[in-house]
């Protein structure tokens, strides 16, 4: 499949539900290794992975599951209880980077997925 066709969504184009899943799975763990990350994130992630699977769904064009369930995503208000800073912001994509490695994700799109993660990571910033 051509990665470029304007007709497949980013989530179908990675390989949809069980592509998604795997990254997510292959990216918390990352995260709770990260000593600017790890302390943000309860100790019990599944929860929070299973939003996330919910989020990125939609985000790339999948089935609107985070709302379905949870509302709009309001993602800013919802990440303003805790200090975001431009630095986490870079750790959360490199953790994502490497997971997207991880899971054997070709270049070419793990390229595209962390452009479009990009700009929502650093509009969540909130503290200097």
């Amino acid at each position: 499949m051509n990665i470029d066709d304007s007709t497949t969504t980013l989530y179908e184009r990675m390989g949809g539900e069980p592509v998604l899943r795997r990254l997510v799975e292959a990216f918390y763990p990352k995260v709770q290794e990260n000593p600017l990350l790890g302390p943000l994130f309860p100790e019990d992630i599944r929860p929070v992975m299973e939003k996330q699977i919910q989020f990125l769904t939609q985000f790339f064009g999948g089935p609107m599951l985070y709302t379905m369930e949870h509302g709009h995503p309001m993602m800013r208000a919802r990440h303003m209880p805790f200090p975001v800073t431009r630095e986490r912001a870079d750790a959360w994509l490199s953790c994502m980077r490497e997971a997207a490695r991880e899971i054997g994700l070709p270049d070419d799109l793990a390229g595209i997925l962390l452009a479009r993660l990009q700009a929502p990571a650093y509009h969540f910033v909130n503290q200097e």
